[in-house]
């Protein structure tokens, strides 16, 4: 990490320009610096210097201390109580925040809908939801997905969210209730899906669901009670089918799914499920669909 990184970050935090690069040439320099020479291994005007290291040591990143000929000098706060207090007073504020903007907000009058056209889009809208979790949150996709936003789903999980994930594909470091999806195998079912589907749903009010393919992807973000509701039933009934699946045992449900008139009828439009959503919806696909020729 470059210094100017380090800046850079400082910065976002709350800090001046001028401030970050004094604070980091102090914790550069491993000794009290005066104030020449912090403007010196800084950049910062000497004009200004002593203003700056002035508003360091008001918000606690810096101490004065008289060196031997009794002239002032300037010692860092460490970087990791730094970064302590930063995040103390990070997370003070977004609390305050959180509590003030709840006490402002007018309920909205329509529920929110809204395509998503890029895998950053949908993965920085996944992070949302999954950080607006409070009481439960239903996670189901494949671990290339998974594993981007795991931490924050961690993060969710100690701070006492229930948190059940559908993984499709072996987990290692699983969180919360995470259940692997056996049945059918997840290749199977990314033939049968077209694509890897990512749900991601909070409290039963909101959702993100994405599909990826390769490069491409797709998805979209709701509030709309019925949106969600539909999203949280199907991993709730896909976590279902695999509980059952191990209690029954494999060699049945196997049989069955494999045998049953019904379930192949079910199974027959590989694919069709990711092509209607990347292409706009039933017209779409009706339009790619072969049609049934009638009964004679």
């Amino acid at each position: 990490m470059t210094t100017q990184h380090v800046t850079e970050c400082l910065q976002e935090l709350g800090m001046s320009g001028y401030e970050a690069k004094a604070y980091v040439a102090l914790v550069a320099a491993g000794q009290p610096l005066n104030g020449y020479e912090v403007a010196k291994a800084s950049g910062v005007p000497r004009s200004t210097v002593y203003e700056t290291l002035a508003k360091l040591v008001a918000r606690g990143a810096a101490y004065e201390v008289h060196g031997a000929d009794e002239s002032m000098h300037y010692m860092p706060l460490p970087p990791t109580s730094l970064v302590s207090r930063l995040r103390r007073d990070f997370d003070s504020s977004l609390e305050s925040l959180e509590d003030s903007l709840a006490s402002v907000a007018v309920p909205p009058e329509s529920h929110l809908i809204h395509n998503l056209g890029n895998r950053e889009q949908i993965m920085e809208r996944a992070a949302d939801v999954v950080s607006g979790a409070r009481r439960e949150l239903f996670v189901s996709g494949w671990p290339d997905e998974l594993t981007a936003i795991k931490p924050l789903v961690r993060r969710a999980d100690r701070a006492g969210v229930d948190v059940s994930v559908m993984s499709f594909g072996e987990d290692d470091d699983p969180v919360g209730k995470t259940y692997c999806h056996k049945f059918s195998q997840p290749d199977v079912v990314l033939q049968n899906l077209g694509c890897r589907l990512l749900v991601v749903a909070a409290d039963r009010a909101q959702v993100l669901i994405g599909g990826f393919l390769n490069g491409d992807a797709w998805g979209v973000y709701a509030d709309d009670p019925a949106v969600v509701l539909v999203s949280v039933e199907y991993v709730r009934h896909d976590i279902a089918m695999q509980i059952i699946a191990e209690r029954v045992g494999p060699e049945k449900i196997r049989e069955f799914w494999t045998s049953d008139p019904e379930i192949a009828r079910l199974r027959s439009d590989e694919g069709l499920p990711a092509l209607a959503l990347k292409l706009g919806g039933a017209a779409a696909l009706a339009a790619k669909k072969p049609r049934r020729r009638a009964a004679r």
